[in-house]
């Protein structure tokens, strides 16, 4: 027994299989089965299921087997044309299926509960002669009506042979089968897959119905008191194709439960014929009706659930009194999810292997990252790891992206559209600056972590993507020159920036002034304890560079927080959190022009370990 997977995707090349929709997806091998090179052939005068030449073969046999279906109720209804021409293309589509009968023992099978290919050739045969499918397919084939005439001499026209080319029906699951196939496979549209075999089904029961309809007639021992015979006493010794017609018209008016009334059963045996039909009928129209209500609902679900999801907006929306702008916001939001559905897939690249899903990044954002300011120059590794977890987002016109004083938790960075940067003065929104494709907005927030400084506004369909704070300092946490490079990027971007912007960032020369970008350590170290002494300064290095990307900020005081202060002191000033207390007083005393040795909090608790610090607090040193 060998296992299929080295067949279907070689390992010394992806190259070998040209398309993966050719792969069965039911050979899969067994968890735990190991897989190497000697088991990339199998036993000779073995065939592969899933060899695109035996695919072929078992394709060309559906088109025989249409025939087959074809023919069988029709030779049963209309003898002449079972003795006359059609005779022979029957004997040359039985030797075809006898070929494929000697064929099928030498094709591998799939073990079911190994889920490995069985390439013996005697559990092969074993396996086929056993199961019914031997049986049924050998009586299906043999001409039993030739080898009759050949043994006897003489010519059988009983019903006896009619019903037995009946057999030939059995070979209706090869269609079975290959819409099964057609079904998985993506390129074909599974609607119109689905939709053929709909008709198929129809036009089979029609002919079926027909032929058998027009055979109670013709064995029937008074002619006249048929359905046909009503309309057409001498219908026997008429041509076989307006039978045929008549009965086709018969069945399709019957199907669709029209009933003229012009052709009705006249005998017991016609009128119990057609109720059976009819409750067939019965049966048939709801599987129709289903499947194609299966398949139009299924293609307009999601616009249901668009009208749902707005319905229920409306109703929020008028419950609490939500003001017109807002609402507006809300359903323009919800109309762009369902139409850029499609587009982003969530659902669909959740369920990818991150690989698949980094790549689809890649070759989506990388080239908008590599055009933003803050990252460039960086390494292409970092930017690899960026474009990773970015996530790809389209917002309206009018919808704000970030708002003033939100807490700062991610950046983005344009991909398309436009949006403008406002800030709110004397009650109404002030236009600052307008940012298009590749440019940022809400890094300073991240960068300094402070409050957003501005509201960002799209100004028309935008598609961005977001970059985590929190991911951004995991990756630059470990790459210290790119964390340098970054901070340069992002120091020299605020110095551009126009004054007017500038003033609504709080402390803006104060954080400039304090983020320190020197390296440390520049030589090279010339003996081992150098090294060592490097490799120390390096880790304080990444770890003050990681404090800069993302700082603890505190508020210092001059003075004792119940004392009285003079009118400059009064707002404080804005610091990074020094490594140890003993740079906290020189810092102060800095700032302050003064040397403290004291530290208290709002509270007066005396401050002793800066770990214990949070964002924005009031130190008062004195």
């Amino acid at each position: 027994m060998s296992s299929p997977f080295p067949l279907m995707i070689r390992r010394r090349s992806s190259s070998d299989v040209k398309n993966l929709t050719s792969v069965s997806s039911s050979l899969l091998p067994a968890f735990g089965t190991v897989v190497d090179d000697g088991h990339l052939q199998l036993k000779k005068f073995v065939i592969a299921p899933y060899d695109y030449r035996y695919r072929c073969w078992d394709t060309f046999l559906v088109v025989l087997v249409v025939y087959s279906s074809w023919a069988s109720p029709f030779e049963l209804a209309f003898r002449k044309a079972a003795t006359g021409s059609l005779m022979i293309v029957d004997l040359l589509v039985d030797a075809f299926f006898a070929a494929d009968i000697v064929l099928t023992f030498f094709v591998a099978y799939l073990d079911k509960s190994t889920y490995l290919l069985v390439d013996d050739h005697k559990k092969i045969a074993t396996r086929y002669v056993t199961k019914l499918w031997f049986t049924m397919d050998v009586a299906s084939t043999l001409p039993i009506q030739t080898i009759y005439r050949v043994f006897t001499g003489e010519s059988h026209e009983g019903q006896v042979f009619a019903f037995l080319n009946l057999l030939r029906l059995w070979r209706l699951r090869r269609v079975s089968a290959l819409f099964k196939r057609l079904e998985k496979d993506i390129r074909f549209s599974y609607f119109l897959t689905r939709l053929i075999k709909l008709v198929c089904v129809t036009l089979f029961a029609v002919h079926s119905a027909g032929c058998f309809y027009y055979w109670l007639a013709d064995r029937h021992k008074h002619p006249k008191e048929t359905w046909i015979g009503q309309t057409m006493e001498d219908f026997k010794h008429r041509s076989i194709w307006l039978g045929y017609t008549y009965s086709l018209y018969w069945s399709i008016v019957t199907l669709t439960t029209v009933g003229y009334g012009d052709l009705h059963a006249v005998n017991t045996e016609e009128k119990f014929f057609n109720m059976l039909y009819m409750l067939f009928n019965i049966g048939l129209t709801s599987y129709i009706i289903g499947n194609m209500t299966n398949l139009i609902v299924h293609s307009a679900v999601k616009t249901f659930f668009m009208r749902d999801a707005i319905n229920e907006i409306l109703r929020y929306a008028s419950k609490n009194r939500l003001p017109e702008g807002i609402r507006e916001q809300m359903l323009a939001h919800m109309q762009l999810k369902f139409k850029t559905a499609e587009l982003q897939q969530e659902e669909v690249l959740q369920d990818l292997p991150k690989a698949i899903r980094s790549s689809i990044s890649q070759h989506l954002f990388r080239r908008t990252v590599e055009r933003s300011y803050l990252f460039q120059g960086v390494t292409e590794d970092l930017i690899s790891q960026m474009v990773s977890e970015l996530k790809a987002e389209y917002f309206p016109p009018k919808v704000e992206i970030i708002l003033q004083n939100e807490i700062p938790t991610d950046f983005y960075i344009i991909v398309s559209g436009a949006v403008d940067v406002l800030t709110f003065k004397n009650g109404a929104d002030q236009f600052l600056s307008q940012l298009g494709s590749a440019d940022m907005a809400g890094e300073i927030g991240v960068m300094f972590n402070i409050p957003q400084p501005f509201t960002v506004r799209t100004k028309r369909l935008s598609q961005v993507i977001r970059i985590s704070h929190h991911h951004l300092k995991q990756m630059v946490q470990p790459e210290h020159e790119d964390g340098k490079k970054i901070i340069s990027n992002f120091k020299q971007y605020l110095k551009g920036l126009r004054p007017e912007i500038q003033e609504e960032i709080p402390f803006l020369t104060e954080l400039i002034g304090d983020m320190n970008i020197e390296p440390i350590g520049s030589k090279e170290p010339q003996n081992s304890e150098a090294s060592g002494s490097n490799e120390d300064t390096n880790i304080k290095e990444t770890s003050s560079l990681l404090s800069s990307l993302t700082p603890i900020r505190v508020i210092i005081h001059g003075h004792h927080p119940n004392k009285s202060t003079k009118e400059g002191d009064t707002l404080g000033k804005l610091i990074h959190i020094p490594d140890s207390i003993e740079d906290l007083h020189k810092l102060a005393e800095k700032k302050f022009g003064r040397r403290g040795s004291t530290i208290l909090m709002d509270d007066g608790s005396q401050v002793e370990d800066l770990n214990a610090l949070r964002e924005n607090d009031h130190l008062y040193i004195f």
